[in-house]
C-alpha cells in the first residue's frame, strides 16, 4: 500500500519542534483519511498524490502555522474524492472543514462558459480568505507545489495555469506580505509563459555569476567600513541577485539591454533599531549619490500588507546603480513571512493591529468585487485589486493609499471611501488646489474636497487608473441607468396600458401579470419595466402581449403596409391630439439624463416633429420624424415623444451659410448670430474656388421659431447667398 512507503512521521517532527502542546494524534487521523480517499491515485505529475498531500502539509508547517492549517493541508483535496464538508466537520471540527472547503475548486456546477466557471471559482476563494486567511495559505503552498511540477502536463495546461498563477496568486502572496512566495511563483510562471526568454535571461546571468559576485562582495565590504565609522552596528548585510521576473519586467518597461541593468542585485542592511535605519541611510548618502525620486519610507508609513523598510537606489562602486533595504531584524521577518510572521492562529495569541489591517484591506476587496456580475469585469477587477503598487500617497491623516502609474486624486478618493469618490468635486495636493486630471505622485498629501451634490460622471472612466475606482464608478452609473430604465419602462407601460383601457391594478389583481411576464421572460414586474425601459423589450412586444393576437395580427399587417414616413407622422399627428389632461407625452424634460438624449444625426429643436427611438441599453434617442436615420430603424422600436417643460433650455443645431467671400463677412455673421440671442460653438469655413465663402456654424437656439428667425435675418444680410439648414 503506498501509505505504507510515505508516511506522516517526518510531519510530526517538523510540527512538533513548534507546537509542543498540540495533540499530533490529528495528523494520524488525516493521514489515515488522505490515504483511505486518495489510495493509490496520482498527481497530475505522475508522483502518488499522498506523497503530494504531504507536501503541501510540510510547507505549511515550514512555515510555523497552527495545526488546522497543516491538517487541512493534507486534506485539501479530499472534497473532489467525494468527502463531505459535514464529515469533515465531525472528524476535523469546522475550522479545518472551513479551509479545505474554501480552497476546493467549485467542480460539481457547470457554467456557460469556461470564463465563467474561472470567475466563479476565484469569487468562492476570496470571500473564503476574508473570512480566513488560512484558506489563502494552504491554497498558495497547493499552487507553489503544482508549479514545481508543471513540467509534466501539456503546454496548454502550463500557460494556463501559470497566467493564473502570474494574475491571482503571486499578486495575493505580496497581498499578505510573503515576499519569498510571491518571487518563486512568479520566476515559475515567468519559466512557462516565456520560456525562451526565461532561458534567454537565466543563461546570461549564469555567465556574468562570478563577476556579480565580486561586486556583491566589494559592496557588502564597503558598507561594513562605511556604517563602522559611524558606530552602526550592521547585524547582516545581504546582497542577493533580484528574481529573474523583476530583471525581466525592468528590461521591458525600460525598454533596455540588460547590461543596462545596474541594479541586478539588491542588498539589504538590517540593524537593531528603528533609528539606525535612518542613520545608516545617511551614512549611505554621504558616501554614495542617491537617485531622486527612488527614496521610499515604508518605515514610519507602512504598505497595506505591513511591510516595513527604507528604501534607496544609489550611484554606488564603478557607476552602477544599487538599490538598499535598510530593515530592523523584525521588519525583516515580516518582510519574509508577511502574515505568517506573527500567526493570529498561535494560542493564545491576539490579533495584532497590523494584522487587523491587513484581514480589514482584504474583506474591502471582496467586498469592492460583490457587485462586479460579469465574468470577464470581474476578473480584470480582482487582476487590478492586486496590482504591484507603484505610487504611495497620504491623507493629511498620514495613512498610506497605494496607487499605480498615473493615478489621479478620483483614484485616491475610491481609495479612501466609495462615498468619498462618488462625491469628489476637487482636491488639494500637497495644500495646492488640482484639476481631477491631476497625476499624483509619491509621497503627495492628498485631501478630497467633496459635495453632497456631486455624483460620478462617465468621463471619470478616461481618467482613473486603479480598477477599484473603476468598478465603483461603473456600479454606479449601472445603478443610475437602472433606475432612469425602471422610470422610462413605467410610463412606456403605463402609457400602453391606457390605450388598451387597463392599469397595473387590473392586470395585477386579474392575475394575468403572471401571463405577461411569462411571455416576457421576465421574473418581476419591476425585471419587466427595467428591460422596456432600457430597450431589451421593444413597444412592439409590449403591445403584442398586451393584447389578443388576433387584434394584433390586424395591426401588425396594417402597419406593416405603411411607409416608414407614413407612420413617423402618424406618430406625430397621435401625439400632437394626445396633448391634454390625462394623456400626456413623454416630456424630454420629464426623464433627465442618459436615458433620453437629443440625436446629433439631425438634431432636433423643440417646434420640430419629432419621434424617439429606443436604443439597447442607452435609453430614447430623439430625431425629427422625417430623419433619414430614423426611417431606417425597426417601427416596432419608435415611441411618441413630446416637447413638454422646455423653457430656459438650448438646443444644437447646425446651419450652412454661402456668402460672397467679403472682407469682414465672417464677423458680420458672427454679429448678427449674437443680436439673435444665440450662442456660436463651432464653426468650420473654407472659400471655394469661384471665391465664395462657405461656413458652416453649429449654434444653440431655443427653438424651431427661434432659428427660423435667426435665419432669416442672415438671408437679409447684403453679402449672404443662401442659408440653409443642416
Amino acid at each position: 500500500m503506498p501509505g505504507s512507503m510515505i508516511n506522516p512521521q517526518g510531519l510530526k517532527i517538523l510540527t512538533a519542534n513548534y507546537l509542543q502542546d498540540a495533540d499530533l494524534s490529528l495528523i494520524d487521523q488525516a493521514w489515515d483519511e488522505v490515504v483511505r480517499v486518495h489510495g493509490g491515485k496520482k498527481h497530475f505529475s505522475g508522483e502518488p498524490y499522498l506523497l503530494h498531500a504531504l507536501d503541501v502539509a510540510s510547507m505549511l508547517a515550514s512555515m510555523h502555522l497552527d495545526l488546522d492549517t497543516i491538517l487541512a493541508g493534507l486534506l485539501h483535496g479530499v472534497l473532489k474524492e467525494g468527502v463531505t464538508v459535514k464529515e469533515l466537520e465531525e472528524k476535523f471540527g469546522n475550522d479545518v472543514a472551513a479551509i479545505v472547503n474554501g480552497s476546493t475548486r467549485i467542480t460539481e456546477v457547470q457554467y456557460d462558459t469556461k470564463l465563467a466557471s474561472q470567475a466563479e471559482n476565484v469569487r468562492k476563494l476570496l470571500l473564503a480568505i476574508a473570512a480566513d486567511i488560512r484558506v489563502l495559505l494552504v491554497k498558495l503552498v497547493d499552487r507553489l507545489q503544482d508549479m514545481f511540477l508543471l513540467d509534466a502536463v501539456d503546454r496548454e495546461t502550463q500557460v494556463e495555469t501559470a497566467r493564473e498563477t502570474m494574475d491571482l496568486y503571486a499578486p495575493l502572496a505580496s497581498r499578505i506580505g510573503i515576499d519569498w512566495m510571491k518571487r518563486e511563483l512568479e520566476d515559475l510562471a515567468f519559466k512557462y509563459l516565456y520560456p525562451q526568454e526565461h532561458a534567454d535571461l537565466a543563461g546570461r546571468l549564469e555567465n556574468s555569476l562570478d563577476e556579480r559576485q565580486r561586486y556583491v562582495n566589494e559592496v557588502i565590504g564597503i558598507l561594513h567600513d562605511k556604517l563602522a565609522e559611524s558606530d552602526i552596528t550592521a547585524m547582516r548585510i545581504i546582497g542577493r541577485p533580484k528574481h529573474l521576473y523583476s530583471i525581466y519586467k525592468k528590461l521591458m518597461v525600460q525598454n533596455i539591454p540588460l547590461e543596462r541593468v545596474y541594479d541586478k542585485v539588491a542588498f539589504r542592511i538590517i540593524v537593531e533599531t528603528v533609528s539606525q535605519c535612518y542613520e545608516a541611510l545617511g551614512v549611505i548618502h554621504a558616501n554614495w549619490a542617491p537617485v531622486p525620486g527612488r527614496i521610499k519610507d515604508f518605515i514610519s508609513s507602512p504598505k497595506a500588507n505591513n511591510y516595513q523598510s527604507m528604501h534607496t537606489t544609489v550611484v554606488g562602486p564603478s557607476g552602477h546603480f544599487i538599490e538598499i533595504q535598510i530593515r530592523t531584524e523584525e521588519m525583516d521577518r515580516v518582510a519574509q513571512e508577511g502574515v505568517a510572521a506573527h500567526w493570529a492562529y498561535k494560542e493564545g495569541q491576539k490579533v495584532s493591529s497590523s494584522d487587523a489591517r491587513l484581514f480589514r484591506e482584504l474583506k474591502k476587496l471582496v467586498k469592492s468585487l460583490h457587485e462586479v456580475e460579469d465574468p470577464r469585469e470581474f476578473l480584470d477587477s480582482v487582476r487590478g485589486e492586486l496590482y504591484e503598487p507603484d505610487i504611495f500617497a497620504l491623507t493629511p491623516g498620514g495613512q498610506v493609499k497605494e496607487l499605480s502609474i498615473g493615478s489621479c486624486p478620483i483614484d485616491f478618493a475610491y481609495a479612501v471611501h466609495t462615498e468619498v469618490g462618488d462625491h469628489c468635486v476637487g482636491a488639494k495636493v500637497n495644500g495646492r488646489l488640482v484639476p481631477l486630471k491631476h497625476h499624483l505622485q509619491t509621497g503627495d498629501i492628498v485631501e478630497i474636497i467633496t459635495s453632497p451634490n456631486q455624483r460620478p460622471r462617465r468621463g471619470w472612466l478616461d481618467l482613473v487608473k486603479t480598477s477599484r475606482a473603476r468598478s465603483r464608478i461603473r456600479n454606479w452609473l449601472r445603478k443610475e441607468e437602472k433606475e432612469k430604465a425602471l422610470k422610462l419602462g413605467r410610463e412606456i407601460c403605463e402609457r400602453e396600458l391606457r390605450n388598451n383601457n387597463t392599469t397595473f391594478r387590473k392586470i395585477i389583481k386579474s392575475g394575468h401579470i403572471r401571463l405577461l411576464l411569462k411571455t416576457l421572460h421576465c421574473n418581476t414586474l419591476d425585471d419587466m419595466l427595467i428591460k422596456v425601459g432600457s430597450g431589451v423589450i421593444t413597444v412592439g412586444t409590449l403591445v403584442r402581449a398586451l393584447q389578443p393576437p388576433e387584434l394584433q395580427q390586424e395591426k401588425d399587417m396594417a402597419a406593416a403596409e405603411l411607409p416608414p414616413a407614413v407612420l413617423a407622422a402618424q406618430m406625430v399627428s397621435q401625439q400632437s391630439s394626445e396633448k391634454g389632461p390625462g394623456k400626456p407625452g413623454i416630456s424630454i424634460d420629464g426623464i433627465d439624463g442618459m436615458l433620453v438624449k437629443i440625436s446629433q444625426c439631425c438634431s432636433p429643436v423643440p417646434g420640430d416633429p419629432i419621434v424617439g427611438f429606443i436604443t439597447t441599453g442607452r435609453g430614447v434617442s430623439v430625431h425629427k420624424a422625417d430623419c433619414g436615420n430614423l426611417l431606417s430603424t425597426d417601427p416596432l422600436r419608435w415611441i411618441k415623444v413630446s416637447w413638454d417643460g422646455i423653457e430656459d433650455k438650448h438646443y444644437k443645431v447646425g446651419i450652412h451659410i454661402s456668402a460672397e467671400n467679403s472682407r469682414g463677412i465672417f464677423a458680420e455673421v458672427s454679429s448678427a448670430i449674437s443680436a439673435d440671442n444665440a450662442n456660436i460653438l463651432e464653426v468650420a469655413a473654407h472659400v471655394t474656388p469661384a471665391d465664395i465663402a462657405d461656413l458652416t456654424i453649429s449654434i444653440e437656439v431655443a427653438n424651431l421659431d427661434h432659428l427660423h428667425s435667426l435665419m432669416q435675418h442672415l438671408r437679409q444680410m447684403e453679402h449672404v447667398i443662401t442659408v440653409r439648414r443642416l
